[in-house]
């Protein structure tokens, strides 16, 4: 029994000691201002990862190609980013204003800059958890990519496989692939990936875009081209980051921006004194909880509440969430669309404008006669990006000479975890938030409790949640260690502590708002990454997200109304 304990803890010491180097290392390289990802620059975070082989980057560490890990990193990268020699991260500097048009990767909202067929820009406008973020991600996909050379270079001289010649003439082909031809693509493509022809055609089509649907083929063409010029010809594959990024990181400049233009509005609409809860969210269960029940009476007959928010999360439904949106401009919803840079849009919802009976959700009647509060919904914010954005929100303001610090009453998070004991959908309420890689930890008095979220079919579980560095950097003993441990760990995300820390100092230290404030924290599994078949590389939540969304949402709401 103790010796497989000890393995266990070994295994769990040797990866938080790799992903301690891998965040050393990211720093250093960013303090040097480039690096080669594939030369002895780069060595200690392939290591590390390889070492690691976090859950979410599968069969990194094997001979075979890692194919639900790749897609999870493509998607979150910019379109031809592996054809790129040159990728250079800088930060907001007036790209927007140019010929080069934008491209945004499908699932995060980044803007990325194609310089010229070897430069790719990646704009950074959320601080260092995109950083750490992008060059894990970079780091797995050229890793992959010298996978793939090693099993089509024949030798030193530069000659290939047959198979890597078919691959080639398929995707330099101008014209369109007929199914005989991509069939034949994609038996080829199996060889060199060391995966059978069914794994390859079954996740083909989730690599196409309308633009490129061959795109698998694309892609594994150029990581392994650029991987053969590195192996034969030394052109080696570089990360650079701009002078003015490497100046700004860290001042909060884009937190500070999109602080005080919400506050100027809050101003001109006379908000700016009157009581504020915050929540951090998504841009739709707010609105939707609110405004759905009236807004869609008509369609809506028959149907219990929940159902009518999984009607309208449904992607055909436009027109019913046109409606809903249409319905709280109407009723004092105030949408702010971001413009600086932090991709965080706000809507501001003015209560003095509700029809209270028009609510499916109760109200008590001292809240109806009290000083009408404001709720300021923000969507989610991205790692240490949680710090910087509350930090600078809840700081007083000045206007025409006055200072005025807001009337914060309560502030609640809800969002997406990785669950350690709990399946897809179920929910967490946190008691503390441990950051990984540091003794920092922030107990707090959570306002939502256990009993508030149960009995609707889904489990609820209570304890510390961890606030990883990287989603993309956790694995199954890391995670073993802290769910068997006396921590009591239920899950891990990647902002609570930067919220509390922003909230301690705002309410504690600097006394800038209510030391009193109440917060709230509820989370839902999108992920169980101690479960194989379950990490967030295995895809998205489809429907079983929308009854927890909803229910938090709406706790949220009672106990502000109440």
């Amino acid at each position: 029994m103790s010796k497989i304990k000890h393995h266990e803890r070994t295994r769990a010491q040797e990866s938080s000691n790799a992903i301690e180097r891998m965040y050393i290392t990211m720093r250093h390289l960013f303090n040097r201002g480039f690096y080669k990802p594939m030369g002895v620059s780069g060595e200690t975070l392939r290591e590390a990862l390889l070492l690691l082989r976090p859950e979410i980057y599968g069969s990194v560490g094997e001979e075979k190609a890692e194919l639900e890990g790749l897609l999870y990193v493509i998607d979150r990268l910019p379109q031809g980013i592996e054809e790129c020699t040159f990728i250079n991260l800088t930060s907001d500097e007036g790209y927007a204003n140019s010929h080069f048009k934008a491209i945004i990767p499908p699932k995060r909202r980044r803007n990325c800059y194609r310089i010229d067929k070897e430069q790719m820009n990646i704009e950074i406008t959320r601080g260092r958890s995109e950083i750490y973020d992008i060059l894990t991600h970079l780091t797995f996909i050229f890793i992959e990519s010298h996978k793939i050379s090693k099993r089509v270079l024949i030798d030193e001289a530069g000659n290939t496989t047959r198979d890597w010649a078919k691959l080639e003439k398929a995707v330099l082909s101008k014209k369109k692939l007929t199914q005989e031809e991509r069939e034949v693509a994609i038996s080829h493509t199996a060889n060199i990936l060391g995966r059978t022809f069914n794994e390859i055609s079954t996740v083909y089509d989730q690599f196409a875009l309308d633009s490129q649907p061959e795109r698998l083929l694309h892609i594994v063409y150029w990581l392994g081209k650029l991987a053969i010029e590195e192996v034969i010809n030394n052109n080696k594959r570089t990360v650079t980051f701009s002078p003015v990024l490497r100046e700004r990181l860290g001042h909060h400049i884009h937190g500070e921006i999109w602080s005080n233009n919400i506050k100027e509005i809050l101003n001109q609409n006379g908000l700016l004194e009157r009581p504020i809860h915050i929540i951090s969210a998504n841009m739709h269960s707010v609105m939707n909880s609110l405004f759905a029940p009236s807004a869609l009476k008509t369609s809506s007959k028959n149907k219990t509440i929940f159902e009518i928010y999984e009607a309208i999360s449904h992607k055909d439904n436009q027109d019913l969430r046109n409606k809903v949106t249409k319905e709280a401009l109407q009723r004092g919803m105030i949408y702010i669309p971001d413009s600086s840079g932090t991709n965080i849009d706000v809507q501001i919802f003015d209560t003095e404008k509700f029809d209270f009976s028009k609510l499916d959700i109760e109200v008590s009647e001292t809240f109806k006669n009290s000083d009408k509060p404001v709720i300021f919904v923000m969507d989610y914010a991205f790692g240490e990006q949680a710090y910087e954005t509350i930090d600078e929100l809840l700081k007083p303001i000045r206007f025409n000479g006055k200072k005025t610090h807001l009337k914060v009453e309560s502030i609640s998070i809800m969002g997406k975890a990785g669950i350690l004991e709990g399946g897809k959908g179920d929910i967490m309420i946190p008691s503390a938030h441990i950051f990984e890689g540091t003794a920092d930890n922030y107990p707090f008095k959570n306002e939502l409790s256990k009993k508030d979220l149960e009995g609707h079919g889904l489990s609820v579980c209570k304890g510390a949640m961890i606030t990883v560095l990287g989603t993309s950097l956790q694995n199954k003993e890391i995670l073993k260690f802290f769910f068997n441990s006396t921590w009591n760990v239920i899950g891990l995300e990647m902002e609570g502590a930067h919220y509390q820390k922003a909230i301690q100092a705002a309410s504690k230290v600097r006394h800038s708002i209510n030391p009193k404030v109440k917060v709230r924290y509820a989370y839902y599994a999108s992920d169980n990454p101690l479960e194989t078949g379950s990490t967030l590389a295995s895809g998205g939540l489809g429907t079983s997200g929308v009854k927890p969304t909803y229910l938090i949402t709406r706790k949220i709401l009672e106990q502000i109304f109440n």
